[in-house]
């Protein structure tokens, strides 16, 4: 049974609404900060894996329009870069990257080794590696058909949902005991004193969202798109595989940063309009993708899958008390950045985000955390783990 994409679509609203539902109702899911499509999503996919385990159907979507979505998804992150804002993070920004980028090198070793260690096909281990656990939901069902289609892995997607689903899952748990390790241990105590802020400013008032606002917001995100595409087919052209979604996303980028300088245009989208759309389509997004896994398909590599994520796991934890702690100054403001990138490197911005908030509501504001976090995380992290992830797909695909 399949249903179409019409229909998929639809489906996955009410999908989304009843994650939406047992995330108000069900504390745990609070408390860890799972994300809604993540919570309905697997629950249906979970109960379709039921319906095959027991009379062998197979229910399927059509999923033409997730494609779309993700589209909008990239496009959003690239029209909300501009240049001043990256500019703001400074020398903290530059040391984050430069140590999230070896890090992306390190995880996707991690992954290949212990893929290889278990007498797998590498390339299950870079599934396991940056591609879902850094890149997140988004990355690894955004790379997974290159995966299947070009590298002969049927069941990438599935492996790289449940590799990024655990991943949210350990870097929720992870963050508050690697900050509490170092503000305890070592002593640490914010520059400032706790005056009701939840680490950052609060910034300003956004514009109001109107019917023109939406309007305004889904016209540059579809310029956007259009660029995008051309952009793919010129590097097609020259010889170069880029994926749509990246191309996609550098156009967003140098549309944002330049057409405001030559056109008398304050920004291109009202920064609620596009939080609104991007949210819905990386909502709906998520949704569609996790209630069509296939889970049967990966039953066979359950214990290897849970092998790499312990693996990632000890690293992550032993790079962040280490290394990002370290080179990020040793302080108050150094801990908590290090619960971000506990819950983003094997999770999500979300995720570092929620592990962030719950460390300074007990110990105290750290602006610096909450400017470099979300930039590194939200928007770097995108770009050079594309360019990571093509590099290792050249050296062992």
């Amino acid at each position: 049974m399949q249903f179409e994409s019409f229909a998929t679509f639809n489906i996955a609203i009410v999908v989304l609404a009843l994650g939406r539902w047992l995330n108000r109702k069900v504390a745990f899911l609070r408390e860890f900060n799972i994300p809604e499509p993540v919570t309905s999503g697997l629950l249906v996919c979970i109960l379709l894996a039921l319906i095959h385990s027991i009379n062998g159907m197979e229910i399927s979507f059509n999923l033409l329009s997730r494609d779309f979505l993700l589209l909008y998804f990239f496009a959003s992150i690239g029209l909300n870069a501009d240049i001043k804002t990256l500019l703001a993070g400074g020398w903290p920004l530059l040391i984050l990257i430069a140590s999230t980028v070896a890090f992306m090198f390190l995880q996707n070793l991690t992954g290949v080794g212990m893929a290889t260690l278990l007498g797998l096909n590498p390339l299950v281990g870079l599934l396991g590696g940056s591609v879902s656990l850094l890149g997140g939901h988004g990355t690894a069902i955004a790379w997974a058909p290159r995966f299947a289609e070009a590298h002969g892995i049927s069941n990438a997607l599935e492996i790289a949902i449940a590799c990024a689903t655990f991943g949210l899952v350990l870097a929720s748990l992870m963050g508050g005991p690697i900050a509490r390790i170092l503000i305890l241990g070592k002593k640490l105590k914010p520059a400032q004193p706790m005056n009701g802020e939840v680490g950052r400013n609060s910034g300003s008032e956004q514009d109001e969202v109107t019917y023109f606002t939406l309007l305004r917001t889904l016209f540059w995100l579809n310029l956007s798109l259009g660029l995008g595409e051309l952009l793919h087919e010129a590097l097609q052209a020259v010889g170069s595989n880029l994926p749509l979604f990246v191309c996609t996303l550098f156009a967003a980028i140098f549309l944002t940063n330049t057409v405001p300088r030559l056109l008398p245009i304050r920004c291109l989208a009202p920064p609620r309009s596009l939080d609104i759309v991007s949210d819905i389509a990386l909502g709906i997004f998520l949704t569609m993708s996790l209630m069509s896994l296939q889970l049967w398909t990966i039953a066979s590599l359950a214990g290897p899958i849970l092998a790499i994520l312990a693996a990632q796991f000890v690293l992550t934890f032993l790079f962040a008390l280490f290394v990002v702690f370290k080179v990020m100054g040793a302080d108050y403001e150094a801990a908590v950045i290090c619960a971000g990138f506990g819950g983003s490197s094997l999770g999500a911005t979300p995720t570092a985000m929620a592990n962030m908030s719950a460390v300074v509501q007990r110990y105290g504001p750290a602006h610096k955390a909450f400017i470099v976090v979300p930039l590194v995380s939200g928007f770097f992290v995108d770009i050079s783990n594309a360019v990571v992830i093509q590099r290792f797909l050249n050296w062992f695909g």
